[in-house]
């Protein structure tokens, strides 16, 4: 998330009640998940396994729970529960609605038709000559380009699923990005995409999704993939361009699948993918499991 404008350390640090560590009038930009930060952004960390990966990743800001040396050019913000002041920051430079208001501000293309049994949030940008059929949902800031289809029942940007447990129940990271359907989209029936965290979840260019197909937050889509029925794709994903994924697929979070490849139905994706076309319940190459499998036929 980028905030409408430049923030300083202190800024901050006062709107959290923290420490921190760095010139007061050191610029912050926004927020991320660490999947996705870039620099002028907060990152948050509240586990020492951790702190590595967050101190020296793209984000110039650490939210952490512990002083610790801080890299050059980089700035702290000391925190006894970051987890809760990552949500206040961000729930302080972003209006959070979840459909109790309505502003009746949507930017709507020419050409493009919307069922009146449809629900869309504030803040949302549809393009030209889409189609969106009944009882469709589009949540807050949610963008929709050119000649998109989204059929029946689907819902976009709904709530990240990324909690932690606290005192026995589950905390909520609370989600302030969105969803960007680009041109030439089709989206089939009761399909569910989640906002992202502080990012945008992204359904490239030209891609088409059949029904009953769930895709997490921060997830960015390439351009032209092909996706069946029942696939499950967890938050912080990266797909590239032209893969196919045939039903019942699962890719776990936080894996990249290069370009190119095919996922053979039923298959597991627990790690980042080269291209190719994989099968199996933790994705084996595909003429290495034929092989395997005559193999195996073969033993006496």
């Amino acid at each position: 998330m980028r905030f409408h404008s430049p923030q300083k350390l202190k800024t901050i640090a006062d709107l959290i009640g923290s420490e921190f560590v760095g010139p007061e009038n050191f610029e912050v930009l926004g927020t991320n998940e660490i999947h996705r930060v870039k620099p002028g952004d907060i990152v948050f960390v509240n586990h020492p396994k951790y702190y590595d990966k967050a101190l020296n990743s793209a984000a110039t800001i650490i939210l952490i729970d512990k002083k610790v040396g801080c890299p050059e050019g980089k700035a702290l913000l000391v925190s006894d529960d970051p987890f809760r002041d990552f949500n206040k920051i961000n729930t302080h430079f972003t209006r959070i609605y979840n459909f109790t208001e309505e502003l009746h501000d949507a930017e709507i293309g020419e050409g493009t038709r919307i069922h009146s049994s449809a629900v869309i949030g504030n803040n949302v940008k549809i393009g030209k000559n889409s189609l969106i059929f009944p009882h469709v949902v589009i949540g807050d800031r949610t963008e929709i380009g050119d000649n998109v289809i989204i059929q029946s029942g689907t819902v976009l940007g709904g709530d990240a699923f990324y909690y932690r447990k606290l005192n026995g129940n589950f905390d909520r990271l609370i989600s302030v990005g969105n969803v960007i359907i680009e041109n030439n989209v089709e989206i089939g029936n009761n399909c569910t995409i989640d906002r992202g965290v502080t990012d945008s979840t992204v359904i490239g260019e030209g891609s088409v999704l059949d029904n009953q197909i769930q895709i997490g937050h921060d997830t960015v889509i390439g351009k032209k993939c092909l996706i069946a029925s029942q696939v499950g794709i967890a938050g912080c994903c990266i797909i590239g361009d032209e893969v196919t994924l045939w039903g019942q697929v699962g890719v776990a979070s936080g894996n990249t699948i290069e370009s190119g490849s095919v996922i053979l139905g039923k298959t597991g994706v627990n790690r980042d993918l080269k291209k190719g076309t994989y099968i199996g319940m933790f994705a084996e190459d595909f003429k290495g499991y034929l092989k395997k499998e005559v193999k195996l036929r073969n033993l006496k």
